[in-house]
């Protein structure tokens, strides 16, 4: 959905910069600002799916072991 906000032109700067140095965009924090006002949380529901998925998977690691030394080769 697209929706269009009247918001202060400084307002919208300051936030735009605070998104920044979190590492995201003015538009992402507005939707996690969003979700977390709405009390839901689409992350935790993709969470839930893939976790969901992963139980429901019929792959098998057979003798597949994690080796961290394999892991980290360069």
């Amino acid at each position: 959905m697209i929706t269009t906000a009247s918001i202060d032109e400084q307002l919208a700067q300051r936030a735009s910069l605070a998104a920044q140095q979190m590492g995201m965009t003015l538009n992402q924090a507005l939707g996690d600002y969003l979700e977390l006002l709405a009390g839901g949380s689409l992350r935790s529901q993709q969470w839930d799916q893939f976790e969901a998925r992963c139980l429901a998977s019929t792959a098998k690691l057979e003798a597949w072991h994690f080796n961290r030394d394999t892991a980290n080769r360069r």
